[in-house]
């Protein structure tokens, strides 16, 4: 009862905050897309059947659009990711498969979804994250504009480490001299220091990146409509949270009940697991009061999952206050909205925390879509089709009207929104480095890192791959050279470890899992089952081309 009364409350906050709807426009021949991004966000969400999370407003754009039950990222960590869905090209080929590599430098023509646009005539502007990070944010080619600051009438806070806390502040700055002092200044570049994990403030939504951010999409919004209204828009929206830190105002951690609040069920690696498949949790533990090895005590980690629900719910509530923004402008009629995130995340599961695996937990986002043109009895309808965030690029350019760039690596599903039932793809694709030897920004391990209060941890997780892998070991394979490849298909998760860079040698390990008997992936059954292992085998060879829906 508490969890509809607060619902409610949600809803009637951020619908009843503004007057009544404008008379609707009538529809131009283009529509505008609002593209909104939300980052290290799993489907953890009501609509995709959370019993705790309080998503109201996500919830009911996915009652009115089409809400996507199996859609994989194409890696799960966040450059790689974001780059490969801007571009519509995947990883490997643009090659980006760690978080320090910036896409135009690796691809300097290549033409990314909202450069696309501009080229086409639309306005393109953003807010927040939607590439990986400012430096990375292509803004001289994607962009045709920037946000409208100067018609923001409150400025955005600049806090040592984003806090609003004194004491979290201190934290801050304590620790990040601290790890500066005892291992050199490339320390915070390379993700120590960092301040407490979470913050509960009473302050206003505002104070926080993803409030600012989202009012700054509505002011941009009515600038542009201002100045030429007749102009189709590409409005990007990126969410920050549920990534670290876990900063969220005060009123979403009240939502819930501490003692509502569950630990994952599966909190064991699989049985026959690949060990080098699961990292020791490495973006958690560089926050400050985080244990650096060992378990997360259940009180903490109990704390940690209240923390990343009240961000969700927090993120929740802006993307409502622009939907709602929108409506008012009498555009919605002619503006395509998708909403996605760039990867899972782990919150206890299989004993670790964070992003950066090849599981189900890590691969698997919410992608929820709604057009002005879809039929009536697809409103609310989800869908089970296999779907891959390389595909967004091709179904918005089709959505528009427009003509397919060449170099797309995904498949358009715009058939999708009219026949949601209909046969797709056989199998998608998703990849990720050996995440247990590489650091969270998915590079490699280097010396330094191994120099740091890591190093005790780093050694345990050596020694368990050492331990099942044998003869296979080799150092700079496994750290350097090693690709997990994981193949979705409609029952099962299959993930064949390579040396990419020699991608004809024989697979290092393989791992099989049926979500028919076994939807949390506790049991590797490749050895079990190796009829089913060839026969994946040869699916898996054809490639993300050899499954593709048939048109």
């Amino acid at each position: 009862m508490m969890r509809l009364i607060l619902i409610n409350l949600i809803l009637v906050f951020v619908c009843g905050c503004s007057p009544r709807a404008k008379e609707k426009v009538i529809s131009k021949k283009k529509p505008n897309i609002l593209f909104i991004a939300i980052d290290d966000l799993r489907p953890e969400l009501g609509t995709y059947g959370s019993e705790i999370a309080i998503t109201p407003n996500l919830d009911k754009l996915a009652s009115e659009g089409l809400q996507f039950n199996k859609a994989y990222c194409q890696e799960p960590i966040c450059s790689p990711s974001r780059a490969s869905l801007m571009t519509g090209a995947r990883p490997e080929t643009i090659n980006v498969i760690e978080n320090f590599t910036y896409f135009r430098d690796a691809n300097p023509d290549i033409v990314t979804l909202p450069q696309f646009f501009r080229q086409n005539g639309y306005e393109t502007v953003h807010t927040g994250k939607i590439y990986h990070k400012p430096a990375f944010a292509d803004l001289d080619s994607s962009w045709s504009r920037k946000p409208a600051i100067a018609k923001m009438n409150i400025s955005k806070s600049n806090t040592p480490g984003g806090y609003a806390k004194k004491e979290s502040q201190e934290m801050f700055k304590k620790y990040r001299k601290e790890v500066i002092e005892k291992y050199g200044p490339n320390a915070p570049r390379n993700g120590l220091g960092k301040g407490p994990a979470y913050e509960n403030a009473d302050v206003e939504d505002v104070f926080y990146e993803d409030g600012y951010n989202a009012e700054l999409a509505i002011a941009t919004m009515k600038d542009m409509i201002e100045e030429n209204p007749d102009k189709p828009f590409f409005l990007g929206l990126g969410m920050k949270k549920p990534h670290l830190e876990w900063l969220a105002p005060k009123k979403y951690w009240e939502m819930y009940n501490p003692e509502s609040i569950e630990l994952a069920s599966n909190s064991t690696a699989p049985k026959k697991g690949a060990v080098m498949g699961l990292h020791p949790s490495f973006e958690l533990r560089a926050r400050y009061g985080i244990p650096k090895i060992g378990p997360i005590k259940e009180e903490q980690a109990k704390v940690l999952i209240h923390a990343y629900l009240a961000c969700v719910s927090y993120i929740d509530a802006q993307i409502g206050k622009m939907i709602v923004a929108l409506e008012e402008s009498g555009l919605r009629e002619n503006t395509i909205i998708m909403v996605w995130s760039d990867h899972g995340f782990h919150l206890g599961e299989m004993g670790i925390w964070g992003k950066a695996t090849n599981y189900e937990i890590g691969t698997r986002v919410p992608l929820i879509v709604w057009t002005p043109e879809m039929p009536i009895q697809v409103r609310g309808v989800k869908t089970e089709a296999l779907v891959e965030l390389v595909d967004m690029y091709p179904t918005l350019v089709e959505l528009a009207g427009l003509e397919q760039p060449s170099h797309l690596e995904g498949q358009s599903f715009a058939p999708l929104l009219s026949q949601p039932d209909k046969e797709w793809k056989s199998a998608v694709f998703s990849q990720f480095p050996t995440p247990a030897l590489r650091e969270w920004a998915a590079n490699p391990l280097s010396q330094g890192m191994r120099e740091t209060y890591f190093g005790p941890l780093i050694e345990q997780v050596e020694a368990k791959i050492q331990e099942q892998q044998g003869e296979k070991w080799d150092r700079k394979l496994f750290e350097n050279d090693l690709m997990g490849y994981a193949m979705r298909t409609k029952r099962y998760r299959f993930i064949v470890w390579k040396d990419y860079k020699n991608p004809k040698r024989d697979p290092i390990y393989i791992e099989l899992y049926d979500h028919v008997t076994d939807p949390k992936e506790t049991k590797n059954i490749a050895d079990e089952r190796p009829d089913l292992v060839n026969k994946l085998m040869i699916q898996f060879n054809k490639g993300w081309r050899g499954n593709l829906a048939k048109k």
